[in-house]
């Protein structure tokens, strides 16, 4: 397991951070972020997104990278590994507690599989230049209302994402290098674009003045807790994979929150460029996918150079939902190898790719998605984070967790850190999915 692992392993500390954000940067910033921040509340969305993702980076996610560096695996070995740590009945325990989060990872894989086939048929009609003699609207509609309009370029997704991973982590270092860069350099210019247009500015003061009321809905903070789980790929199962390939010789909490700032960077960046570009050219800023695929060639139509930019943009955009589907298929195919040693890695990938692919392709338009991720991201994920959570704060004996979380040098967290994942991250967090589960309930 060491060897195998090690094989794998990330060779650099800025390889391994833009790994984490092209896990956590894809189409929960560009399209998810500014859909959910335009339907609670704008301003006061992003302080309470922020207060969110300040904890999240700081106790959860380097929560998630020490757990996964201990165990040297993915989801199911990484839970059993922290409740062994109370004896081995309760390892065994923690090995079947682990398998709901790791099915939560999959079920987002099959919905992103689908969004980011739809980003590659942007890319390619940029290329014939089809999408930039048309209206971007009905444009969209043309496809996104027809069952099974993308069949082929689904299947090119999930086999492209396969074909990275059977390279291993340095195959998705090597790419993310290049083109996590690419996609903030991208997103920064257009951001400049927009800023020029006339009537932008109401779009800024939606996002920068809060709607002091908004702060009053619990659906707001709820959906601000869900969205920052799912951008910083905290899922109780995504960032352990990564974990796992980590060096002992790195400190995971500076990690951390540097993959929190960059993942954070690009989800405002994209807000800024789209948010006010629907106030410009009077768009719904709640239409979900659209944001993505009628907004943004709207914007690029008006610029020079317009078709060279939309497609470069949509080739980061893959790159990035693709560095998103690597972790997914990542975390399940690391776990399953850690469960059944028998299987040959490149197979068990194969498989999971067949899974996404079956389920993906028996859906309907992306429509659906919307309310489909929407659901992952309120409900599903949240729950797996605090399965996780509970697991490392709760049941892990202290000082285990606190050595793993200490390895790698640098300031020693200490009783100050762990009471606020303890008393903070973990009860906030039932209370939230708690309220959500309720209000899905009654409502």
């Amino acid at each position: 397991m060491e060897k195998r692992v090690h094989e794998r392993s990330f060779a650099s500390r800025w390889g391994f951070i833009l790994a984490s954000v092209g896990s956590a940067v894809g189409m929960a910033n560009v399209w998810g972020f500014p859909n959910k921040m335009g339907s609670n509340g704008g301003g006061a969305f992003l302080l309470i997104y922020l207060f969110f993702v300040v904890i999240f980076s700081c106790v959860g996610l380097p929560a998630e990278f020490a757990v996964g560096r201990r165990a040297k695996t993915g989801t199911l070995g990484s839970y059993a590994n922290a409740w062994s740590t109370r004896g081995k009945k309760m390892g065994k325990a923690g090995g079947i507690l682990a398998w709901l989060p790791l099915a939560g990872s999959m079920c987002i894989a099959v919905g992103y599989a689908v969004i980011v086939s739809y980003v590659l048929k942007a890319l390619c009609d940029s290329l014939t230049g089809m999408i930039m003699e048309v209206d971007p609207g009905m444009w969209f509609d043309s496809f996104a209302m027809n069952t099974h309009s993308v069949v082929p370029y689904h299947i090119i997704v999930v086999v492209a994402t396969l074909l990275t991973l059977f390279l291993g982590a340095k195959s998705i270092e090597k790419t993310n290098k290049i083109m996590m860069p690419v996609f903030f350099i991208i997103f920064l210019i257009l951001a400049i674009r927009v800023a020029f247009l006339p009537g932008a500015a109401a779009g800024y003061r939606f996002m920068f003045i809060p709607d002091w009321e908004a702060l009053k809905n619990p659906m707001v903070w709820i959906t601000a807790m869900g969205q920052a789980f799912f951008s910083l790929s905290i899922t109780g199962s995504g960032m352990i994979v990564y974990g796992a390939y980590l060096d002992d010789k790195e400190s995971v909490v500076p990690l951390a929150g540097r993959t929190g700032f960059f993942d954070t960077l690009a989800a405002v960046v994209a807000a800024v460029v789209i948010l006010p570009a629907c106030f410009v050219y009077d768009i719904d800023k709640a239409a979900g996918p659209s944001l993505l695929f009628v907004s943004l060639p709207t914007i690029l139509k008006d610029i020079p150079l317009g078709r060279l930019f939309t497609i470069i943009l949509y080739i980061a955009m893959i790159f990035a939902g693709v560095s998103s589907l690597q972790n997914m298929f990542e975390a399940v195919g690391e776990s399953l190898m850690h469960k059944f040693p028998k299987l040959k890695r490149n197979w068990i990938l194969v498989i999971i790719g067949a899974i996404c692919l079956g389920f993906g392709l028996n859906m309907e338009a992306i429509f659906q998605w919307g309310p489909w991720m929407d659901f992952v991201s309120i409900y599903i994920i949240p729950i797996g984070a605090l399965l996780g959570a509970v697991s490392w704060f709760w049941v892990m004996k202290k000082e285990d967790f606190l050595a793993e979380i200490n390895r790698g040098g640098g300031k020693k967290r200490g009783e100050l850190w762990y009471g606020i994942g303890r008393y903070v991250y973990v009860p906030m967090t039932l209370v939230l999915c708690c309220v959500a589960l309720f209000m899905k309930i009654a409502f």
